[in-house]
C-alpha cells in the first residue's frame, strides 16, 4: 500500500470517532441502557470496516 491508501483510510476511521461519540451518547439518552449503546456502535464499526476495506 502507499502512503495516500494509508492516509485516506486513517483519516475514515478518524471521521468515523465524530458519529460514535455523538451518536453514541444519543443513543445512551434515547434507550438508557448500554445493550443498545454497544449495538450501535458495533454497527458503526461494521460500518466504519466496510468503508475501509474498499
Amino acid at each position: 500500500m502507499n502512503m495516500s491508501v494509508i492516509s485516506r483510510k486513517l483519516g475514515t476511521m478518524v471521521l468515523m470517532g465524530v458519529p460514535a461519540i455523538v451518536g453514541g451518547g444519543l443513543v445512551y439518552y434515547a434507550f438508557g441502557n448500554y445493550t443498545a449503546l454497544i449495538v450501535y456502535e458495533v454497527l458503526l464499526g461494521f460500518t466504519a470496516l466496510g468503508f475501509i476495506s474498499k
